[in-house]
């Protein structure tokens, strides 16, 4: 089988079209797909999905209203196609990559990337703040931080956005002079 990103990518990309093209709130899309996507990791949903007996139909019947008593509020009708759409190509395990991809491209149309910071030693809301506001003008885009702490930094943080690393670790110092020295 496919790697799930690559079976993820069209679909999370023709639903997020799709919302463009209707000048749709892209939150309250995002939101209904990562509901759906969170219903799908309950057990018994996924028994129920699974089970040979329940119909196409059934199945897409069951996931709406799971999802639309999980949100209170119905999933606007292109959800409904795509998670039909889902269940006939036996694609329901890709929803949490469609999340993935759909939050992606909602971000680059919103000038925002997301920036994974991981530090040697847990960080303030302030220290995080700062931070930011210093590698925003760098990147030219607004940064949402996720957090992580790995002692083996020793010192120091390394701040991933996109494929650009900025890694002032005490570890990655370390290691440039080890290089150097072996050189």
């Amino acid at each position: 089988m496919a790697d799930i990103s690559t079976v993820a990518r069209p679909y999370a990309e023709a639903l997020f079209a799709t919302a463009l093209s209707m000048k749709a709130d892209l939150a309250v899309w995002l939101g209904q797909v990562q509901c759906v996507s969170s219903v799908m990791q309950l057990e018994d949903a996924q028994q129920a999905m699974s089970n040979p007996k329940v119909s196409d139909a059934q199945r897409h019947s069951m996931l709406c209203d799971l999802a639309e008593k999980y949100t209170s509020q119905p999933l606007v009708a292109e959800m409904s196609n795509l998670l039909a759409l889902l269940i006939e190509n036996d694609r329901l395990a890709a929803l949490t990559e469609i999340v993935t991809k759909f939050e992606m491209l909602k971000d680059q149309s919103e000038g925002v990337a997301q920036a994974n910071i991981v530090s040697a030693f847990p960080m303030t809301d302030e220290q995080v703040n700062q931070l930011i506001m210093l590698i925003e003008p760098k990147f030219g885009l607004k940064l949402k931080p996720h957090v992580e702490v790995d002692a083996e930094l020793i010192g120091g943080v390394r701040v991933t956005v996109g494929d650009h690393v900025l890694d002032t670790s005490v570890q990655a110092q370390l290691t440039q002079m080890r290089d150097a020295l072996v050189a």
